[in-house]
């Protein structure tokens, strides 16, 4: 898990160097959905830890997915979904759509959907609903 993370830092700064990409932008369309898979059940886990020990630990199932951009198909991010156990288990990620409200408010919707790619097709999973959104601190 480290290896894969340092090995991304690495390819980053290349990237950076040779093609003026972000880390950000490297690790979003290269190893986004690799990291958040690698990572996805320690993360759930962690996540469960820290509510447990809050006292507003989830009574339903959860797991990590990849955030998607609806307009890119890109990976963003991770987020935790709970609901259901028949419906977070058919959760394969959570689509981002990035809208704003009167041309000044910056709005984020984020719906849990069946597909890793929704360009090429998704549904929304009826239930299930965004407990955590992770964010990795380069």
């Amino acid at each position: 898990m480290v290896f894969a993370l340092i090995c991304l830092a690495a390819l980053g700064a290349v990237a950076k160097a040779a093609y003026t990409f972000n880390l950000k932008d490297l690790v979003g369309v290269v190893g986004g959905g690799i990291v958040v898979k690698t990572l996805a059940e320690p993360i759930d886990k962690f996540i469960n830890e820290v509510t447990l020990n809050r006292g507003v630990k989830s009574d339903q199932p959860t797991k990590v997915v990849p955030i998607v951009s609806l307009g890119s198909g890109l990976f963003v991010g991770a987020a935790q979904v709970s609901g259901p156990a028949k419906a977070v288990a058919a959760t394969k990620a959570v689509a981002r759509i990035e809208t704003t409200f009167q041309g000044r408010i910056r709005v984020d919707i984020l719906v849990p959907i069946d597909s890793e790619n929704p360009l090429e097709r998704f549904r929304r999973v009826q239930g299930v609903g965004v407990s955590a959104i992770i964010d990795v601190k380069i």
